[in-house]
């Protein structure tokens, strides 16, 4: 069986997503996430909203960071798709400002409202000696 992914506008909820990973401001932007949500960012894995939340800060806290989605997809079988890019720089040093793509793949338990099961982020290639 294969499954088609087609290009449609952004959601709000994940345009509230991004603004709550740049923001640390995690209320309304992390609904769609629960305690039974995983995340795997490159190697890390992460289960429960909580562990989530506290991953975020721990690399975004740091940094001026601003995700821009440049492109989304979504399959009927609640797959969705995004592509992007960050433009991040540290605190300590603003004028030394980096860009990175990134992909994310949304896993939806629902649609209405938005439960996310999984989420797979990748990101990079990165000047990680600039931002970290």
């Amino acid at each position: 069986m294969s499954v088609t992914a087609h290009a449609t506008a952004i959601p709000a909820w994940v345009l509230k997503f991004m603004d709550a990973i740049d923001t640390l401001e995690f209320d309304e932007g992390f609904a769609p996430l629960t305690e039974a949500s995983d995340m795997f960012f490159g190697t890390e894995h992460l289960h429960g909203v909580e562990a989530i939340k506290a991953f975020f800060v721990k690399i975004d806290a740091p940094l001026n960071i601003t995700h821009k989605v440049l492109e989304y997809w979504a399959a009927d079988d609640g797959v969705h798709l995004l592509r992007g890019e960050a433009t991040m720089a540290k605190k300590s040093a603003p004028d030394r400002v980096v860009r990175a793509p990134f992909m994310h793949i949304f896993y939806l338990d629902r649609e209405e409202p938005v439960r996310v099961r999984t989420l797979r982020i990748t990101a990079g290639p990165l000047e990680t000696d600039v931002v970290m």
